[in-house]
């Protein structure tokens, strides 16, 4: 649920964030400004956590007057971090459609003055060098119930940690043989405030700075201070950062300098994935996916790839809105949220995945026309298509049964269906192989019903589509589900003693050699179509090439979110 209240400025309804916005502009805080950021770690692709993330810091970047949003990477960790991940996150930014102007910057930017920090602190008694282990140090914090322990190194003198400070920076020690150690209370009830570490060690190779540091400063103590440089106003973070709140305040007041403001909303979690770095990271790094941009994956580059628009993750972000809590929003949401962009701008066009041969016998061999079909029925700006007929067609396997259950209003011996813009058509025989399945199906059509209107206003409840086999172009078809079974794959395999991984779904992709009407053999490349009755796919902007696009569906026509929206209405 969102935490809404009126805008004062106006009766358009605003979350609390943007509450506390306005309260401090009223107030003269930070003589009116607003400065939010996004500080992403560049150590992976983004994934749809993220674009909420996005969506709101620069979202109150767009909507106050004067107000900005920085782009910041907080690149303090280079064993993890890769170019490629920086220019996919400015890419996946962009997409969605933000920009950062000028205001782009690294804390890799801030090393030398983030280092004049760690040594004031040191001169001002508030940090120290340790020479314990990590393991040690985690051994010494103690627990949630029981306080920490001081380090033995705790009280050396200013002079040696100073010294040792200095030479951790010159490259004389090996990794993890001292950090530098905020001096803060081995007793406080906030474990991030036992004494946390500032500074390690590692000899490793940054992509910015290449070999010029190899100390460099925690996630805490950076994000805290870079901020404070940037003169950030309200620093937006999701709620687990609350409980380092206080670390954030400390690193700016102990050194007296700028103060911004931290803010805590709840993060997005989407059902039927992961959500985890470290879990997607092993997704691509053990090969369960094809990269980044696998379209079964929840970055925002997958879903780019898939099919999927900035608008509806855009929609959803907007839906979900802004709130204190931690809840699980359900993959139909977003699927909903696509539907309904699709819906108004993506042109239809024919095509089968699971083919069935047809004939119409009494329609001549040699034979073809073409009959018109609408492009698009929520736009007339988009007109209308020639779409070609011929005596034999391929229709879907689904869309034909021998012996039909109750309500099954498709194509069955002796009965008539329409053909989409084209015909009715009336099953009059079956052709079998020796196994007894169904190779060929045979009919006949009315040559009074062009376009697909009975003559003399009989009813026909069905209506399948179809593409001529002598016209039709092959099309190689990605037909995507989920990549998880349960649609919560860490915590169930958690209780089921599990990796996450063995809760990979083996249907996640299969692949489809699929025909459809010609006009799909000129898709370029991220084009979108709805496959009539079928489904919203993409021509897949990576493995597609002229004259021969491979599609990847997006999404199928069923909205189970509209589903259930009606049943919770109806309750």
């Amino acid at each position: 649920m969102t935490d809404q209240t009126e805008n004062p400025g106006g009766n358009e309804p605003t979350d609390f964030i943007r509450s506390i916005i306005t309260d401090d502009q009223a107030a003269g805080a930070y003589d009116g400004r607003v400065v939010t950021r996004f500080p992403p770690e560049p150590n992976g692709y983004l994934h749809i956590g993220h674009a909420k993330s996005i969506c709101l810091n620069f979202g109150v970047g767009e909507q106050f007057p004067g107000a900005r949003c920085n782009m910041r990477f907080d690149d303090t960790n280079p064993t993890r971090e890769d170019i490629e991940y920086v220019d996919s996150i400015l890419a996946d930014i962009r997409w969605l459609g933000f920009d950062w102007g000028q205001h782009v910057y690294y804390a890799s930017d801030y090393f030398e003055q983030l280092y004049q920090y760690a040594e004031q602190l040191i001169l001002d008694g508030n940090a120290y060098i340790d020479s314990l282990s990590a393991e040690e140090i985690r051994h010494y914090r103690g627990t949630l119930t029981d306080p920490g322990r001081e380090s033995p190194h705790r009280t050396r003198p200013t002079e040696e940690n100073l010294d040792l400070f200095r030479r951790m920076r010159a490259g004389e020690f090996p990794d993890g043989a001292h950090v530098l150690r905020a001096r803060i209370d081995m007793a406080s009830p906030n474990v991030n405030m036992r004494d946390p570490v500032l500074y390690r060690i590692r000899h490793a190779e940054h992509h910015r700075t290449g070999n010029d540091w190899c100390i460099y400063p925690m996630y805490d103590y950076a994000h805290s201070l870079s901020d404070s440089i940037e003169g950030i106003t309200h620093s937006l973070c999701t709620l687990e950062f609350e409980d380092h709140r206080p670390l954030y305040d400390w690193c700016q007041e102990v050194l007296g300098i700028y103060r911004s403001r931290q803010i805590e909303f709840a993060r997005l979690n989407l059902s039927h994935t992961v959500m985890s770095k470290r879990m997607l990271r092993r997704l691509v790094e053990d090969e369960h996916v094809a990269g980044w941009d696998d379209p079964r994956m929840p970055t925002i580059s997958a879903l780019r790839r898939r099919g999927y628009t900035p608008e509806s993750i855009r929609d959803m972000c907007e839906r979900v809105g802004i709130a204190r809590r931690n809840t699980v929003t359900e993959l139909a949401l977003l699927e909903y949220c696509l539907r309904e962009d699709l819906n108004l701008r993506a042109p239809r066009r024919m095509a089968v995945l699971n083919p069935l041969k047809l004939v119409i016998t009494n329609y001549p061999e040699d034979q073809s026309e073409l009959f018109e079909a609408i492009n698009n029925p929520e736009d007339d700006s988009m007109g209308v298509r020639q779409v070609p007929f011929s005596r034999e067609i391929y229709i879907e396997r689904d869309d034909f049964m021998e012996d039909p259950p109750r309500r099954f209003y498709r194509l069955a011996p002796g009965r008539e269906v329409r053909l989409r813009y084209a015909c009715l058509i009336t099953c009059t025989d079956v052709i079998k192989d020796a196994d007894g399945n169904v190779t060929e199906v045979h009919c006949t059509y009315d040559p009074n019903s062009r376009g697909g209107n009975a003559p003399d206003g009989r009813r026909v409840q069905g209506t399948i589509h179809w593409v001529s086999a002598a016209h039709a172009a092959p099309l190689e078809v990605r037909v995507y589900d989920n990549l998880f079974t349960d649609p919560s794959p860490a915590s169930a395999a958690d209780d089921a003693g599990q990796d996450f991984t063995d809760l990979i779904s083996p249907d996640s992709l299969r692949i489809v050699n699929a025909w459809a009407e010609p006009a799909l053999a000129d898709a370029s490349p991220g084009d979108r179509y709805q496959f009539e009755r079928l489904g919203y796919f993409c021509a897949d902007i990576r493995d597609s090439k002229p004259g021969a696009p491979v599609f990847n569906r997006t999404v199928t026509l069923r909205d189970s979110w509209a589903r259930i929206n009606r049943q919770a209405t109806s309750e």
